[in-house]
């Protein structure tokens, strides 16, 4: 119950007033989204922490100008893999194998169907399916951060090649997926503050099949 009182609390914040977010706040909102479920296990993508406020002021024009890339006190830019490579899969397994201490045939087995497939597929798929990994961390960081109180602001609106230039993400193998400012609401001018969250009734949205 206190978890879904959070997230009726929580919005969109338009506006934020520019105050500091806890660092031990943003560690365990970070971890939170650490801790996501993805595809096989993979994690394909890397959490950009940008509180550098030039930065910001970059990024803010490609971003529809949107005043809470500045105003926020920390900018979490979720960056998926540009593609699956033998290596990054690798990675992941061996990762897997030296944490349990054992290696189990059948995981064996997967690792290879995965190096059969992901690296033979063209790149634009496999930055596709990889981004989609990063929105399940993006939300529950979304989560996390209204458990702590902090606002969170979904961004889409942006121009993903130009944040991957300021961020020379493409030369770690990256390419930006969504931003999350994080924050505190500015009440004064925020429009949105005070309006009535609006959703799908349960029977709109929800179908139980028996």
């Amino acid at each position: 119950m206190e978890l879904l009182n959070k997230l009726n609390w929580r919005y969109a914040a338009k506006a934020m007033n520019g105050e500091k977010v806890a660092e031990d706040k943003i560690q365990r909102i970070l971890e939170a989204a650490r801790l996501a479920p993805t595809s096989s296990g993979l994690q394909p993508f890397e959490i950009m922490v940008v509180k550098n406020q030039e930065i910001k002021e970059k990024i803010r024009p490609i971003a529809w100008n949107q005043s809470v890339i500045t105003d926020c006190s920390h900018l979490l830019v979720f960056a998926a893999w540009d593609t699956y490579t033998a290596e990054r899969i690798n990675h992941m397994f061996d990762l897997t194998n030296e944490i349990r201490g054992f290696k189990n045939e059948g995981w064996e087995n997967y690792r290879q169907m995965l190096l059969d497939s992901y690296p033979q597929k063209d790149e634009e798929e496999n930055f596709n399916h990889a981004s989609k990994q990063a929105y399940i961390a993006f939300s529950q960081a979304i989560i996390a951060a209204a458990f702590e109180g902090v606002d969170a602001t979904p961004v889409e609106g942006f121009d993903p090649a130009a944040v991957d230039e300021i961020l020379n993400l493409r030369e770690k193998g990256l390419r930006s997926a969504v931003l999350l400012p994080l924050g505190y609401r500015k009440e004064e001018v925020d429009w949105l503050v005070n309006l009535v969250k609006v959703r799908k009734s349960m029977d709109e949205l929800v179908t139980v099949i028996e």
